[in-house]
């Protein structure tokens, strides 16, 4: 899940199975063509009317696949434009309950066997898109380790407008979840340990690092004076790292002058302690670490005076 490079990757990007609808849509608008031009249409006219539905469902699934990737914040105008295609249809003829594993029949079982032919939405939001979540899985709100999270109802929601409608990034609230997960189940794990006196803090240190200083962070919610010195270095350490890293196929790497703009800004939103950000630019840790992991191209120049600014720890 870590993955995920586009909105509507699982195990395949599901944007082909799209893309085989807007196919279809094509086909289509050159079967009325014909079949207007058969009954005496004005063949000049007919034309015109079907090169500019091509064109237009050329322009919508360019926009789809846009929006797919998920590398910027979405405009609320595209997610009406989204909504719009979604309420366009297409004809299904064949049985889409034939030959799907014994899982997927039984979520759509959820709901009578249309009749077909079937007109089905463009994209579409399905009752077998939903996965329950078993209640093994849900923490009680009074658990001892001090959990705070807020658990979605459905295990994974495989909606096609649902996955694409996300404003920001590639994951839904749902598969954030399951992300976020791994620091409970670090905790869990780290904290049955037989750890030494001195290392006693272990399972706090590396079960924070997603903790924000303002106390919107995950799992137990912590604010700063809640967090230890070192799991809040933990959590600049680990942003900085992600940021800058080349091995994450749902984006690609910061330059080391734009991983440390959007650091700065952290600090300024509350999310990473700044008087640690500040001991990270002026005794530039951020260099000793880029000479050792970062590909030379990503080491640019950096104006450590200018993030101190926009870090508000200088006037």
């Amino acid at each position: 899940m870590v993955d995920k490079a586009t909105k509507l990757e699982t195990l395949n990007d599901r944007l082909h199975e799209i893309r085989t609808r807007f196919e279809v849509l094509k086909r289509d608008a050159w079967i009325s063509y014909w079949q207007a031009k058969a009954l005496g249409g004005d063949e000049q006219h007919l034309a015109e009317l079907r090169n500019a539905s091509l064109a237009e469902l050329d322009d919508d699934f360019a926009f789809v696949a846009h929006c797919n990737l998920g590398s910027e914040a979405m405009a609320e105008s595209d997610l009406q434009r989204l909504r719009g295609l979604a309420r366009r249809t297409w004809t299904r003829t064949l049985d889409d309950r034939l030959g799907v594993s014994w899982e997927e029949n039984r979520r759509q079982a959820r709901t009578p066997a249309p009749t077909l032919p079937v007109s089905e939405p463009l994209l579409a939001d399905k009752p077998e898109h939903l996965f329950e979540r078993a209640e093994t899985e849900l923490i009680p709100q009074d658990n001892p380790w001090g959990f705070k999270l807020d658990v979605p109802r459905y295990k994974y929601n495989r909606g096609e407008l649902y996955n694409l409608s996300i404003t920001r990034g590639t994951l839904t609230r749902e598969e954030r979840y399951v992300i976020n997960h791994h620091m409970v189940q670090t905790i869990l794990m780290l904290s049955r340990l037989p750890f030494p006196g001195h290392l006693n803090n272990v399972a706090e240190i590396a079960g924070g690092h997603h903790e924000k200083m303002d106390g919107s962070g995950y799992p137990k919610q912590l604010k700063r004076e809640e967090m230890s010195l070192p799991a809040r270095m933990m959590a600049i350490a680990d942003i900085f790292e992600a940021l800058t890293a080349a091995d994450r196929p749902y984006k690609n790497a910061k330059s080391l002058s734009e991983a440390l703009a959007i650091m700065a800004t952290m600090c300024r939103d509350d999310h990473i302690d700044p008087e640690l950000f500040g001991l990270f630019i002026n005794k530039r840790i951020y260099l000793q670490y880029a000479d050792q992991f970062l590909d030379p191209q990503q080491i640019d120049a950096v104006d450590p005076p200018s993030l101190l600014v926009k870090a508000g720890l200088k006037a």
